[in-house]
């Protein structure tokens, strides 16, 4: 299994300095820096597979290096932390909004944030490794590019596939059009948001076989999730 890449954002150097020794102390390969334009240039240069990030930092701000890392191909699938001091409930939302997983607020125990992302990576793995994904009883081979569901394989066409992907790689999370659009196909896509539409048709009609409930949740005025039926 390959060692679990964290970025961490992070401008208090005690906290930080902290949060890294504990990490590596769990096997865990982390690249550290107090600055947004920085972190952005660390996840683009390597991308990370989970990224810890505090609001309030150096540089661009913990909320605008979250959405630009939502809307890069490249790291639109990574997890992402937040860190805030921020109790007010708008803006614990809007974190969530921009595209954060999850959140702790200050101050809080190192020992639940090694919990958080544990639970996080062992939901990521199986991709990390090339290993099957399952949700549901949807399986999903990312080396042999196969999905089965109840044993009968699926055909997709390679955005359907992609799609399907992309939302068992996060299942129960709720993604917005645009997300769709920026993490399926890619912020320099010139695809129209009603696009996904489409294609959530699409991938609908090729999975729900046998009589097999829909997979595929609506949200009303928010967008689109893969849950386990």
């Amino acid at each position: 299994m390959p060692i679990a890449k964290l970025l961490l954002v992070e401008d208090d150097p005690a906290l930080s300095e902290l949060l890294q020794f504990r990490f590596e102390n769990e096997g865990y390969e982390v690249r550290a820096t107090p600055d947004g334009d920085e972190a952005l240039i660390l996840a683009e240069e390597d991308v990370p597979d989970l990224v810890i990030l505090d609001w309030m930092i150096e540089g661009t701000s913990g909320i605008e290096v979250c959405r630009r890392l939502r809307r890069s191909q490249a790291t639109g699938h990574v997890p992402i932390i937040m860190l805030t001091a921020r109790e007010n409930e708008d803006d614990r939302i809007r974190g969530l909004e921009t595209g954060a997983d999850d959140y702790l607020t200050k101050p809080f125990s190192p020992r639940e944030l090694l919990a958080r992302v544990a639970a996080v990576m062992r939901r990521i793995r199986p991709v990390l490794a090339g290993q099957s994904i399952e949700v549901g009883d949807i399986t999903l081979d990312p080396v042999a590019h196969r999905v089965e569901r109840a044993g009968e394989v699926i055909k997709l066409g390679p955005t359907e596939y992609r799609l399907l992907k992309f939302f068992m790689e996060s299942p129960g999370r709720v993604f917005s059009r645009v997300q769709l659009l920026d993490g399926v196909w890619g912020t320099e896509s010139d695809i129209e948001v009603r696009t996904v539409d489409v294609h959530i048709r699409r991938l609908r009609k090729a999975i729900v076989v046998k009589d097999l409930a829909d997979p595929i949740r609506t949200v009303r005025s928010a967008g689109y999730s893969i849950e386990a039926v």
